[in-house]
């Protein structure tokens, strides 16, 4: 049977009810328990109400066995005809497995010892006209998968357990930062200048104002006007877009988190960031080390550092006081940056991170030293102007995390957007952010800023493959829907 005859049957099912003058999608649920909760605390004889969908149905006789499960778990359901009565027993025959009941009954074990809720009424909550997949585990279209996530999560509880555990990795941020005095802000998510870091933005238009605005590719900017205002510590868990591509590490709209604290440098963000790792596995794995696609990642501290300065040097011979055309044909030299006739500074910091990421060993790795070139919103080293004090985090060859002392000099921030706006081709070009630096003159004081990649955090810490597996719902292509997408 196709999926139209089974949508066609179901609505018949559907019409046969409204024919008994049943209401298949009533607007109010009656007072219940959870599932869980009548689990964890099961007592024989005990009378309980609870929602649920049903995920199988099994007729013997005048007996129906039914699982019904909710967010909380799973039961059994025994609904009996001469218990429930001639009217409601009419209704079993207009049953399918995903419909949504409410079953008022007594709780009790079968001989198998299965917890079993012994109905004595139940009430329609919902019709489903489709059927859940049969046999989700063995689709081939990972896709569809992600286009129809709902399924996916009524079908699969790892799937389900990944989401449940992203959202405890959350709530672990919280309750670090809060603990430390950290104080949790919003700021905007339109920008009329995209900056707070390298990347293409979205594009809209507001109509009342007249204006372009932009998707943030960052909130760093908005961040830290909040340190020149006096709050001293601050973080947002945010929302932010980047016009690129697609892969297993990247998402057009990601969640970020990012943390600045006043009278701090890069050093303390350092000390933050495994402090915070680290608390987050504990509080959600219980230890101090995570397995990753089969690779066990030891999060004791203190973690491994590597120079960026000495790797590219190393690796490639580029030097920090390269000019930009000089670590081009550089890295061409190498096979590198291959057809480039020319690049910015964040596209050749982008191609040396990649070649960088493969030699990565497995464990937490900070990578320091990176050139003042290619980070125009950090602090440079006192003994070493032309080196930033700026790091980046790398676990299992992955970049999670990025920080630094944030510059807070307005003429030499200036200085810097003015070159780096220099550098960017006529598509890329962007204005310098006079509001930015007209609160940097009111004064910020000397700070620490770190970003984490929560999705790629969540990726490690329940060791999947792809970022798409981590978010719930991911940028997909278009695709024209038709009925027989289930």
């Amino acid at each position: 049977m196709d999926i139209h005859e089974i949508v066609q049957q179901r609505i018949a099912k559907l019409e046969a009810l409204g024919s008994k003058n049943v209401v298949s999608y009533p607007s109010q649920v009656p007072d219940h328990a959870t599932i869980g909760q009548a689990l964890s605390d099961f007592q024989e004889g005990k009378k309980v109400t609870l929602c649920g969908r049903i995920m199988a149905n099994r007729a013997h006789g005048k007996v129906n066995f039914m699982d019904l499960r909710d967010s909380t778990g799973k039961i059994q359901l025994y609904i009996k005809r001469d218990i429930v009565g001639a009217e409601k027993a009419a209704l079993l025959e207009q049953l399918d497995i995903a419909d949504i009941l409410s079953v008022s009954g007594e709780l009790f074990k079968t001989h198998t010892g299965e917890f079993t809720v012994k109905a004595e009424d139940f009430t329609i909550l919902a019709k489903a006209l489709r059927p859940l997949p049969e046999k989700w585990h063995g689709l081939k279209d990972v896709e569809l998968r992600y286009r129809q996530r709902y399924l996916d999560l009524l079908s699969n509880e790892d799937v389900k357990k990944v989401f449940l555990l992203r959202a405890k990795i959350i709530q672990a941020v919280r309750s670090f930062l809060d603990a430390r005095g950290f104080l949790e802000v919003e700021t905007p998510m339109m920008h009329d200048i995209a900056g707070g870091a390298a990347g293409r933005p979205f594009k809209t238009f507001h109509n009342e104002y007249s204006m372009d605005l932009y998707l943030r590719i960052a909130p760093e900017l908005y961040l830290k006007r909040l340190l020149v205002g006096g709050f001293d510590r601050v973080y947002e868990i945010n929302r932010s877009f980047r016009n690129e591509g697609v892969s297993t590490r990247h998402n057009p709209e990601f969640t970020m988190l990012e943390v600045y604290q006043a009278y701090a440098d890069y050093e303390d963000m350092i000390n933050l960031t495994q402090d915070l790792i680290c608390h987050i596995a504990r509080e959600v794995l219980g230890k101090d080390e995570l397995l990753y696609q089969g690779q066990t990642i030891n999060l004791k501290t203190p973690w491994n550092r590597q120079s960026f300065a000495g790797l590219v040097k190393d690796k490639f011979g580029i030097e920090p006081q390269d000019e930009v055309s000089v670590m081009l044909n550089k890295l061409q030299a190498k096979g590198l940056a291959k057809d480039k006739n020319r690049l910015s500074r964040s596209q050749i910091n982008k191609i040396v991170e990649d070649a960088l990421q493969e030699d990565l060993q497995t464990n937490p790795t900070f990578i320091t030293d990176y050139f003042t070139s290619l980070c125009p919103l950090a602090k440079t080293k006192k003994d070493n102007p032309l080196i930033s004090e700026r790091f980046e985090l790398y676990l299992a060859g992955m970049e999670i995390a990025n920080a630094y002392s944030e510059l807070n000099d307005p003429q030499e921030q200036r200085r810097r957007f003015q070159e780096e706006i220099k550098d960017l081709n006529t598509e890329e070009r962007k204005s310098v952010d006079e509001e930015y630096l007209l609160a940097l003159e009111h004064g910020m004081p000397p700070a620490g800023g770190l970003g984490i990649g929560i999705d790629r955090l969540v990726m490690l810490l329940t060791d999947q493959p792809s970022i798409r597996d981590v978010i719930l719902f991911p940028l997909l292509r278009g695709q024209e829907q038709t009925e027989d997408k289930v």
